[in-house]
């Protein structure tokens, strides 16, 4: 991207400001409304409804049927051949990072433009269905994410519910650590270091004074395949990890980590972590605590096929063999019966594009309603947010989607939303 883009695009975003709020004024209906589509999924039970209704008063779902009556004066949507489902989540994203050398926008581009930035990402994914996230680190923007998700609960911006972690948490030398630079330069890490028990809990103290809703602390890294194993060296013993974990008990908060692989991914699991997230590599111990204790792994298969190079290109990191170790592995996963989550690590690829995720982990053995479970029920759960999104059901928030077809039948009918609802306010209706 351009650096005149991304300047034009954050004057732009100032200007849409105001509008947006305008917008959705105008777009929160002063009476029920009804949608009608041709398929609604319960969740849960995998069950359609055909057609399906949902009626809305404010920001919640107040009755859902095949066919509601409808209140006098309300507002009637007809959808048409589409399905509705609750909105989408996604566990694991990166406002502040889009594509482009990772390592240079933490060098290359302030906070302030960054957050502007991220701003605009947060309307992309909102566009594309989803309408809860967990931000999974700034990536050296410190607390940044905490203006970008109250701007958003305030309705001053569009975009998805999030959860937030600040800044990401790591060792010293460790693998967001900026370690390919000019030691004389002093090139800051694009994460917050914490070398012990003490200084973890002292940097989670910090966080959450700064707005933090939860902590992420990389566990693995860096990364390389030998003999067609993945080696990654963990970088928290179990008993810091649970240092971290009871600290952000105490303030209402879980940690989740960046594990790729073994013997950090089973540190992880024996200290309780929240999720394990890119999980490439997981021993039938660790899966067994997982299943024990319903740890969700998060694959985020979609970053990993971004950087796959071309077929026939040169590959001097070894990514294609790395993939194809992830997806044995996962074949593994599915088999073992463990808990999973979606998340993409969108951010290094344009935000708005990241339900190619959903379209990966049923090409690699998880059937359509399992991902949609994995993601509407057990994210909302990973989120916090139990009980109050994640289904279509009276009393839980008005987020909806439709999406053309059946995704039941196919699953790449969620890379085309059509109409998405959050609050019960509609952001993106087709004409």
């Amino acid at each position: 991207m351009m650096k005149t883009d991304r300047v034009s695009k954050c004057a732009l975003l100032l200007a849409f400001s105001g509008f947006w709020v305008t917008a959705i004024a105008e777009q929160t209906a002063p009476h029920p409304t009804v949608l009608h589509a041709a398929r609604l999924l319960e969740v849960a039970t995998g069950r359609l409804l055909m057609p399906g209704e949902i009626l809305i008063d404010g920001e919640r779902i107040l009755a859902v049927a095949s066919k509601l009556a409808h209140p006098a004066g309300a507002r009637v949507i007809d959808l048409g051949d589409s399905t509705l489902l609750p909105g989408l989540i996604d566990a694991h994203v990166h406002l502040f990072l889009h594509p482009g050398a990772e390592d240079l926008q933490t060098v290359q581009e302030s906070v302030p433009q960054r957050t502007l930035l991220a701003a605009l990402a947060a309307k992309a994914d909102l566009m594309a269905g989803f309408t809860a996230e967990r931000d999974m680190g700034t990536e050296g923007a410190g607390s940044a994410d905490t203006a970008v998700r109250n701007a958003i609960d305030q309705g001053l911006i569009p975009g998805p519910r999030l959860r937030i972690s600040g800044n990401a948490i790591d060792i010293l030398g460790g693998h967001e650590d900026a370690n390919h630079f000019n030691p004389a330069q002093h090139v800051l890490s694009n994460a917050t270091y914490a070398n012990n028990a003490d200084e973890l809990v002292a940097t989670i103290r910090e966080q959450h004074k700064q707005g933090s809703d939860f902590v992420k602390i990389y566990e693995t890294g860096r990364d390389q395949m030998h003999d067609g194993v993945l080696q990654t060296p963990y970088q928290y013993t179990v008993l810091e990890l649970k240092a971290a974990i009871d600290e952000a008990s105490r303030l209402g908060a879980r940690v989740a980590v960046h594990a790729m692989g073994e013997p950090g991914t089973l540190y992880a699991a024996k200290a309780g972590v929240a999720s394990i997230d890119h999980a490439t590599q997981l021993s039938d111990e660790t899966m067994a605590i997982m299943r024990a204790k319903q740890i969700p792994a998060v694959p985020t298969f979609a970053i990993f096929e971004y950087f796959l190079p071309a077929p026939g290109a040169p590959d001097p990191r070894g990514e294609r063999d790395l993939y194809d170790y992830k997806i044995k592995e996962f074949k593994r996963q599915v088999a073992a019966g463990i808990p999973f989550a979606v998340g993409s690590d969108v951010g290094p690829f344009p935000h708005g594009t990241q339900a190619r995720e959903f379209v990966l982990m049923v090409k690699y053995g998880l059937q359509p309603l399992a991902v949609l479970q994995a993601d509407l029920l057990n994210g909302a759960k990973l989120l916090g947010w139990e009980g109050q999104i994640g289904e279509l059901k009276p009393g839980y928030y008005a987020d909806i989607i439709a999406v053309p077809g059946n995704p039941l039948e196919h699953i790449e009918a969620l890379e085309h939303v059509s109409f998405v609802m959050k609050d019960g306010a509609i952001v993106k209706q087709a004409p």
